[in-house]
């Protein structure tokens, strides 16, 4: 993207442009060579939001609890981005539920704006470029960013370095509490939900959860566990409330949280940025001598990664290949 180009797509963002934000989006999640400019021009915009987490097991319901806080934080008069991470198409890599079918009333209301992400074989329950659309998001000017999971398991968890209030939905028939443990989700939650409420065993399992918060051995906050029927509403305003205590109580220790994020986010980025070059290097020219002396067999993988981390040209080529962003 030429330099007056990348200026017209920043104005026009922060015009309040939906489409130029829809693009922008599509940029990150492609991997762009343009997104680093753009993020670093945005960043400075961010940090206004509430990132609200929501997660849990596959059918908890979490689509329609996302829905109805939706329609609670409008009626507040609260702007919201939703950010839906959902499962891979095996084809196209694409989100395989996508916006389309999930929280459709929503569609015209000009102060809510729904994104699918494809985790596109990414562990962690969340799309490699989830936390960039947050930060879009809250550049963009909403007030709370909703980040709904795929589902969890014992790897799915990057979700409690996101968001600022991580919310656990469960459902009775989810049955071993144990599973619970496995899956670290009690370590992670904020807020416990325990969803089709009306369902048997719902009691005794909040019961269970409420048990297993108490020891904890975080004493800076207790984590309530709320009984919700998201189908009609049921236990959302409660949930509301306990959000907003959760962000009151994180404001007293936000600092040293958001400079361990900040550190967080760092290396991960370093890690994103070095691993698409390298892959570009392979598949481009950079390394291509390396390349064929493996092909041929006159050396192995092992002594040729060690000869090109040894080798300063090889690194010159790789590491330079990006300069503010574009190509050199």
């Amino acid at each position: 993207m030429a330099p007056q180009d990348l200026q017209i797509t920043l104005e026009r963002f922060s015009s309040g442009d939906r489409r130029v934000l829809a693009r922008v989006i599509t940029l990150v999640e492609n991997r762009s060579r343009d997104v680093p400019r753009i993020m670093r021009a945005l960043y400075p915009k961010c940090g206004r939001a509430r990132v609200l987490g929501i997660t849990g097991p596959p059918g908890a319901g979490k689509s329609t609890l996302t829905d109805k806080l939706i329609a609670r934080l409008r009626a507040r008069g609260r702007r919201v981005g939703v950010v839906a991470v959902d499962p891979s198409s095996p084809f196209s890599g694409g989100a395989i539920l996508g916006d389309r079918v999930r929280m459709q009333e929503h569609f015209l209301d000009d102060g809510v704006f729904i994104r699918s992400l494809s985790t596109r074989g990414r562990h962690g329950g969340l799309a490699r470029a989830t936390r960039e659309v947050v930060h879009l998001l809250d550049a963009f000017g909403f007030d709370d960013v909703l980040v709904e999971t795929v589902g969890v398991g014992q790897t799915e968890l990057d979700i409690m370095r996101v968001a600022q209030t991580t919310m656990v939905v469960l459902v009775p028939e989810a049955g071993d509490t144990i599973q619970v443990m496995k899956a670290g989700l009690l370590e992670i939650g904020d807020v416990f939900l325990v969803n089709k409420a009306d369902r048997e065993g719902a009691r005794r399992l909040k019961n269970e959860l409420e048990a297993m918060v108490q020891l904890r051995p975080d004493a800076r906050w207790q984590a309530p566990v709320l009984l919700t029927q998201a189908t009609d509403g049921t236990g959302v305003d409660d949930l509301l409330a306990a959000i907003d205590a959760h962000q009151a109580a994180r404001t007293r220790r936000a600092a040293h949280e958001d400079e361990e994020a900040r550190l967080q986010e760092w290396y991960e980025i370093l890690r994103d940025e070095l691993s698409l070059r390298l892959e570009r290097a392979v598949a481009g020219e950079a390394l291509r001598p390396m390349a064929e002396r493996l092909r041929r067999g006159d050396i192995d993988p092992y002594s040729a990664a060690l000869d090109t981390l040894a080798d300063p040209a090889a690194l010159e080529r790789l590491l330079g290949e990006r300069r503010d962003g574009g190509e050199e």
